[in-house]
């Protein structure tokens, strides 16, 4: 075997089990991942995958072989971040990662600048769902919401997340009450038994903004994080005066653990800290309107 790249893909087919999902990962077209196994295959003379109507199979020869290239691939992400962490520089990328809402309402005017402060420092966002895998350098600098961070990244927690009930202001609380709550609650939420035993699930969301969004059009009482409806500041809906116990999250500021000296990810660590601390009573939900 020459270089890494060649096992690069019949590594991502391996752990997707089709071409399609490998592609989408990669980065590149369907024909080119199919391309690429095949001339392994052919380059060393043996059946990699059995082509099976659900995707593609291991044969025997390609057992043996995922451990290693996993290996090749854990050494392979180390050399890239470890190259990086050496970077004394005040230019070139940084790869971000956020949720969109926090982003969006919180962050941007920040990050804007932090690009006035440092011109040649290029961001690259990504808000797209799921978490970015930091070791594999898919980013550099994340902002989470998480109770307990992976142990191999570094940071801290710059505040805590408080939630609250909401609901639009002419919405009835003493007729049947309905519930916009989270994808995996698939059941009454316990702070719902609680103040609405009575309460039915209407709605159920994977995005906190949809989750306002639905609270405004009075489908629902939703709890949500303050600090969005807080800043968004609408004056339709409103936050209800019923206690819910303080959140074990946190909003957390993180980088892998090998990138911890790299000049340009430490500058962008303390200052999206700084930018979050300038907001923390929202986080807090200390400044919500119970009207």
């Amino acid at each position: 075997m020459e270089n890494w790249d060649d096992l690069k893909y019949f590594l991502q087919v391996a752990k997707s089990g089709n071409v399609t999902a490998a592609s989408q990962i990669l980065g590149v077209n369907h024909s080119t991942v199919s391309r690429r196994v095949k001339a392994l295959e052919e380059t060393h003379g043996v059946r990699l995958f059995e082509r099976i109507a659900s995707g593609y199979k291991l044969t025997e020869a390609g057992s043996k072989i995922v451990e290693i290239a996993e290996l090749m691939e854990a050494n392979s992400l180390q050399i890239s971040r470890q190259l990086f962490a050496h970077d004394s520089s005040l230019q070139g990328p940084i790869n971000l990662t956020m949720p969109n809402d926090l982003l969006d309402y919180c962050l941007m005017e920040s990050i804007g600048e932090f690009r006035r402060l440092f011109p040649k420092v290029t961001m690259n966002l990504s808000v797209s769902k799921g978490l970015k895998n930091l070791a594999a350098r898919e980013a550099d600098v994340a902002v989470r919401f998480t109770a307990n961070p992976p142990e191999y990244l570094i940071g801290s927690e710059v505040c805590k997340l408080q939630q609250g009930l909401y609901c639009r202001d002419d919405f009835d609380i003493s007729q049947p009450i309905k519930l916009i709550v989270w994808q995996d609650e698939l059941q009454i939420p316990i702070w719902a038994k609680t103040h609405f035993p009575k309460a039915e699930i209407a709605m159920r969301v994977d995005d906190c903004h949809s989750m306002l969004a639905a609270v405004k059009k009075g489908i629902g009482i939703a709890r949500i994080p303050c600090f969005l409806p807080d800043i968004i500041d609408d004056r339709s809906i409103r936050r209800l005066n019923f206690s819910l116990p303080h959140s074990n999250w946190g909003v957390w500021v993180l980088s892998h653990i090998d990138l911890r000296d790299t000049i340009r990810v430490k500058r962008c660590r303390e200052f999206l800290r700084e930018a979050i601390l300038a907001k923390k009573a929202y986080f807090h939900g200390e400044v919500s309107n119970f009207y």
